[in-house]
């Protein structure tokens, strides 16, 4: 996302006797000047327009030469650029502020993209898949010539754009989501010269086909992790790597007016925007400002936990038992 977190503040509204709920909230401050974000959408926009130029000229090759291996490149390379050109949008999107609408803001828009470029993958997948067997059943004539060339420089063009992309893909499925298709360009590129190679000095016309099958299949290992982090994501699952039964305990000890931490949530918003619900039961409610602050400063501090919300039980008594909520840890 393009966003940063520069600043918290505590907030508590009374919705019923002893209801209290606290937010912790860490606005997305944007600033196109010098901003991270900033630098990101220029680089999709950069890359986008990279890929779309080796696109066109790998059709012409793959055409030229006769070669399935550029084709399902230039095939990818198209899947890629529009990837290229919706993560551009979901990062400019991110970076649009909450209205009356959407509360949370439009941050979730690179999850869902991530999500679409995940599946274009698996459609990919089947057109090259399709296309191999076909060759394999029907050789034709290759010019390897041509085709190491263009391989070549879409190999080039592939290896830019991925350095470009990669130091923020990690933790960003929007990016993650681009440098996926870049990397399976990266693979298909590879794929065309070592086929390129092989139909010159071996006159294997059969590796073409056969190195595009095992490209695809790497591709669909790939699209098929990043289709189930960004699902995890949209089905608000626990963060990866995070143990809500360590936040628990972590939590009791916050404050030693803290009696009990029960009906905590953990979840995600979009990538790297960390989100929790809980209820805190207290010994001493006069104390719940100091309680709430631990509470908020060991999320944040600790696990990285943006945006929290506590709701404060009086004398143990939880409102929320007809939704499921007994007195223990629901995660």
């Amino acid at each position: 996302m393009s966003t940063t977190h520069n600043h918290s503040h505590d907030h508590a509204h009374d919705h019923a006797p002893g209801h209290a709920h606290a937010h912790a909230h860490h606005d997305h401050g944007i600033s196109d000047i010098g901003d991270p974000g900033s630098r990101r959408r220029t680089k999709l926009l950069f890359a986008f327009a990279l890929t779309t130029v080796m696109m066109v000229a790998e059709v012409f090759g793959g055409l030229w030469s006769g070669s399935l291996a550029l084709l399902a490149d230039a095939g990818h390379m198209m899947v890629d650029s529009l990837a290229l050109l919706l993560a551009f949008v979901g990062a400019w999107m991110a970076t649009k502020p909450a209205d009356a609408r959407r509360s949370y803001g439009y941050g979730r828009m690179e999850v869902l993209i991530g999500f679409v470029n995940a599946l274009s993958q698996f459609v990919l997948v089947g057109w090259i898949i399709y296309e191999a067997i076909t060759r394999l059943m029907h050789p034709g004539e290759i010019l390897s010539g041509v085709m190491f060339v263009v391989a070549i420089f879409g190999l080039l063009v592939n290896v830019v754009v991925l350095r470009m992309l990669h130091g923020h893909a990690h933790d960003d499925v929007n990016l993650a989501g681009a440098s996926l298709h870049v990397l399976g360009d990266l693979l298909g590129s590879v794929a065309a010269v070592l086929a390129a190679l092989a139909i010159r000095w071996k006159g294997w016309v059969w590796a073409d086909p056969v190195l595009s099958l095992l490209v695809s299949l790497l591709i669909l290992n790939s699209a098929w992790r990043l289709l189930r982090l960004s699902a995890h994501i949209l089905l608000e699952g626990v963060p990866d790597g995070m143990d809500c039964a360590e936040v628990e305990t972590s939590l009791r000890g916050a404050h030693p007016s803290i009696r009990n931490i029960h009906h905590l949530h953990v979840w995600q918003l979009a990538s790297g925007s960390r989100m929790a619900t809980l209820h805190a039961e207290l010994t001493e409610p006069g104390q719940s400002a100091e309680a709430l602050l631990a509470i908020n400063q060991l999320l944040l501090q600790r696990f990285n936990i943006q945006h929290v919300t506590v709701q404060v039980d009086p004398n143990g008594e939880c409102f929320d038992q007809a939704a499921g909520c007994v007195g223990h840890g629901h995660l």
